[in-house]
């Protein structure tokens, strides 16, 4: 058994191992592991291994980020992210995986981070581990993480016939984001959502995105709430479309969604999610997905209902 540098010439064994544990709940596509856990500029090369046995086959790997890009955003320095640790089943109850958290422990607090959270990293696909998932939950715990938060992906499925509800609020407008509005639209992040939602949405154009994955709130033509939207033909595959194999249809996503503090209370929260639900219905989806979220009742009243459920855990180092 040898523990490996984290290689990309190891990407099909990777997704093989993943998919022979989990393809059932979270079946793993080669561009979305490539996309997530290597193009990733915070991939920690020296906290990610990878565990091979005596065949040279790949029987485990821990995945390991730290905020390694250089970016103007606001963003926090101080937490190390384990987005995935894994063994294959045939192979557990060694050691192998204690070996690699240590590992991965060890290279975050040689970094001085003050915090690692499992998941919720940037390019993520979990924001937790699964709730059903109840001995890898206890495993944590004995290793000194703590729960923090719960969450939940939810989900919706539309008739095709059915007709597309779209908001209507006075003196409020709903567009697609045009690439004219580009710096406008940065510009509005920056004032009202400093952090990783303006940090995602420079990465967004940064990988050629034109705008249409975002849904603007216009209130007497002045900028004052967003949601982004996922398809198939987006730039990037985002969390709520990671699992899109598991349905038959074309798979939408929405979120995340802000409105403006100063504009609260009008109900611009649930209209903009509206919006981009219609708008995804525009282009023909009728399976849509919003994840990460603890509002169940908020989007319970558009007809969501809970598909997923995460608990995020953090450990003080």
């Amino acid at each position: 058994m040898r523990y490996m540098p984290w290689h990309i010439e190891r990407l099909d064994e990777l997704v093989a191992l993943w998919n022979k544990e989990l393809q059932e709940r979270f079946p793993m596509r080669t561009e979305l592991f490539r996309q997530n856990s290597f193009l990733d500029k915070n991939i920690s090369y020296e906290g990610s291994r990878i565990v091979v046995n005596d065949e040279d086959e790949v029987i485990g790997f821990v995945i390991v980020k730290v905020l390694k890009e250089e970016t103007e955003v606001k963003m926090r320095d101080d937490i190390g992210w384990i987005q995935a640790i894994l063994v294959d089943s045939q192979y557990r109850n060694k050691g192998i995986g204690s070996e690699l958290l240590k590992h991965a422990e060890a290279i975050i607090k040689q970094r001085g981070l003050k915090t690692i959270f499992l998941g919720r990293d940037m390019y993520h696909y979990l924001p937790g581990i699964p709730q059903e998932d109840q001995h890898t939950i206890s495993w944590f715990e004995k290793k000194g993480y703590q729960h923090d938060q719960s969450n939940v992906d939810m989900t919706r499925s539309y008739d095709q016939a059915e007709e597309i509800d779209w908001p209507s609020k006075p003196d409020a407008e709903f567009s697609i984001l045009q690439e004219s509005e580009k710096e406008e639209f940065l510009g509005f992040l920056h004032r009202c959502f400093p952090g990783r939602w303006e940090h995602e949405a420079v990465l967004y154009f940064q990988e050629g995105g034109t705008g249409r994955e975002f849904v603007v709130l216009k209130e007497n033509g002045e900028m004052v709430g967003f949601c982004r939207i996922n398809d198939p033909d987006s730039p990037i595959i985002m969390g709520n479309i990671n699992w899109a194999p598991l349905f038959d249809d074309k798979l939408g996503g929405v979120g995340p969604l802000g409105v403006d503090a100063k504009k609260r209370k009008k109900g611009y929260g649930l209209a903009i999610v509206q919006a981009g639900i219609a708008f995804l219905r525009e282009r023909g989806i009728n399976q849509i997905v919003i994840d990460w979220t603890g509002l169940i009742d908020f989007y319970g009243k558009l007809g969501y209902e809970v598909w997923k459920s995460y608990e995020g855990y953090q450990k003080e180092i």
